[in-house]
């Protein structure tokens, strides 16, 4: 009998607690999900939104993208917390660096990914994660990135211009209603790198509030074109209930009234 897959629904997968190793000697907590039965057909890195504005690994759209990805799409998803962040999987090492010193923390989960062989590999940035995306994430190891409400603070003109002479992939997934960067400017900001995506999510906003199952279905078709999107709704296994008592005061939508920077200016 089929069930209907909600906000809490985990599906199978092969979980594993990781921990990541980065070059200035700091160690990062995480979790790798991947799809029982055979090898991914491709692999998150998700990069989370601000860790002083309760961005970690488990906000609410990379958590559901672990607990649904790896058996409904074949998916692996590396998830993990950037220095100074916690999340119910613990904290990791050091203190947030405004984007600089996580350019290790970035680097450490590409290796990661390098090291297990894992497929396919693509960032999933949001937020504060796209500007890591775009300062730190152009590795010969990356196939593409997918942006979740990019704001373009921390990231520079330069930035952009190196993903356009690389030619990489670049999905940029801007909410109508976002708060710092809505699509008509976004689609004149990412301008200067032609092979750049910009899609407007109609209604949406900043903390995709509403709006996963949207969100995943769009990263499928970029990670996985062969899985049929949208994804089905319903699941007819075994499927876990997720505990989103754990969760309850560390979603950024609980942050969502403390003021946010404005992005910067260039």
């Amino acid at each position: 009998m089929s069930a209907p897959i909600r906000a809490n629904s985990v599906l199978p997968a092969e979980r594993q607690d990781v921990e990541l190793e980065t070059a200035d000697g700091l160690t990062l907590v995480g979790e790798l999900a991947l799809p029982l039965g055979g090898p991914p057909v491709a692999t998150l890195i998700c990069l989370h939104p601000l860790p002083t504005h309760g961005g970690m690994m488990d906000s609410h759209v990379f958590r559901k993208a672990a607990w649904r990805l790896p058996a409904l799409a074949g998916v692996a998803v590396l998830r993990f917390n950037t220095r100074g962040t916690s999340s119910v999987r613990g904290t990791s090492g050091g203190s947030f660096d405004n984007g600089v010193g996580e350019r290790f923390d970035v680097a450490a989960a590409i290796e990661f990914a390098e090291f297990h062989d894992l497929p396919n590999v693509w960032l999933l940035g949001w937020s504060f994660g796209t500007d890591l995306t775009l300062m730190h994430g152009l590795d010969p190891a990356v196939a593409g990135a997918i942006l979740l409400s990019p704001p373009l603070r921390f990231s520079k003109p330069e930035h952009l211009q190196a993903w356009a002479a690389d030619g990489k992939p670049l999905v940029a997934l801007v909410p109508e209603l976002d708060d710092y960067l809505r699509p008509a400017e976004a689609k004149e900001r990412f301008a200067v790198v032609p092979q750049a995506e910009v899609i407007g999510v109609a209604g949406a906003k900043h903390l995709w509030v509403g709006d996963a199952e949207t969100v995943l279905d769009e990263v499928v078709r970029r990670v996985a074109p062969p899985v049929a999107t949208p994804l089905p709704s319903t699941w007819d296994g075994p499927m876990e209930t997720g505990d989103m008592n754990a969760y309850a005061n560390r979603t950024v939508a609980a942050f969502a009234d403390k003021p946010v920077p404005r992005p910067m200016s260039d």
